[in-house]
């Protein structure tokens, strides 16, 4: 019998008094990605947990200060790895993209919606 996509029991997530798991709209936004894609089928839940166990890892340290805020870095940081080994998104063109961001949101007035505009291939 094939593995399911997501187990029925997944790990936890971070809760505060209020029981509110996403501090930030982009926790809910990767946490979203990193589900639609295994449901996608471009890996399975336990490979997902492989790559996360080792983001948490190597980052115990971010961990033991600020569990819930280091919990999703580490779920980004696994989820640009996996989309990477997948070769769905190489490193570069990650960067490239949170570079695009970074600017888009640098250069929008307070306020506004951050737009991220395509750039054509002459610049």
């Amino acid at each position: 019998m094939a593995e399911p996509l997501i187990p029925d029991t997944m790990t936890a997530l971070p809760r505060d008094e209020s029981g509110q798991t996403f501090a930030e709209p982009w926790q809910a936004q990767v946490f979203a990605l990193t589900v639609r894609l295994s449901q996608a089928g471009y890996f399975t839940w336990t490979e997902w947990v492989d790559y996360f166990s080792a983001a948490v890892a190597a980052d115990k340290d971010r961990a033991q200060a600020d569990h819930g805020a280091a919990y999703f870095l580490q779920w980004l940081a696994a989820l640009e790895r996996i989309v990477d080994a997948k070769g769905l998104a190489s490193t570069q063109e990650l960067l490239e993209r949170k570079a695009a961001w970074k600017d888009a949101a640098h250069n929008t007035p307070f306020g506004e919606p951050i737009e991220l505009r395509r750039v054509s291939a002459q610049g």
